[in-house]
């Protein structure tokens, strides 16, 4: 953060010595410079946002999985008690219908257990293709800034090259491509 606030102030420093020059191409590229670091501000706290969100989703995955392995785990104990009652009922004709009772009675445990597993793993599925598309978004608004950036620099080569025009055309290119490109990202 404190190198986009030097960064402001190097910005501020062109801008007021194009002013004193009294040369209105100066001006505009020293302007085109400022409202290009504003787009990168704006594009990198975009990033940041998306980054959070990748990194929350994400998250929610694992505690999704966790549980969803605790379900699965409970899942095996009751399954491995509905087999031992069952195995009890055929070798023990006199309890065999007490067997065959809690038998049935842990088989419907089971299947409770196995959708409630079943349902955080979809849970979980869906928060890890939530974190990707953040993910996406991230990586599409970190060229998108690196494009404005790269056309703040190029800016800056005209007001050194005392007022050759190639490169401010090009900086305001790069900052309009920039621009679509984080809104793209931003917005799929």
């Amino acid at each position: 953060m404190e190198e986009l606030a030097n960064e402001q102030l190097e910005h501020a420093e062109h801008a007021e010595r194009a002013m004193h020059a009294g040369d209105n191409f100066m001006i505009r590229v020293s302007a085109t410079i400022a409202v290009l670091a504003v787009l990168a501000a704006v594009v990198a706290s975009l990033e940041t946002v998306e980054t959070g969100h990748a990194i929350s989703e994400k998250n929610d995955a694992v505690l999704m999985q966790a549980q969803a392995s605790d379900e699965w785990a409970y899942y095996q104990a009751k399954s491995i008690k509905q087999n031992l009652y069952a195995i009890a009922a055929g070798t023990n004709a006199e309890h065999a219908a007490d067997y065959l009772k809690q038998a049935a009675r842990y088989e419907a445990q089971t299947r409770e257990i196995q959708k409630k597993a079943q349902e955080l793993e979809h849970k979980r599925d869906e928060k890890l293709a939530a974190s990707n598309k953040h993910e996406e978004k991230h990586h599409g608004l970190t060229f998108a800034a690196t494009l404005v950036h790269i056309g703040i620099a190029v800016a800056t080569i005209a007001i050194i090259t005392k007022g050759q025009k190639w490169p401010w055309y090009v900086a305001i290119a790069l900052g309009v491509v920039g621009a679509g490109k984080a809104a793209v990202s931003y917005l799929a």
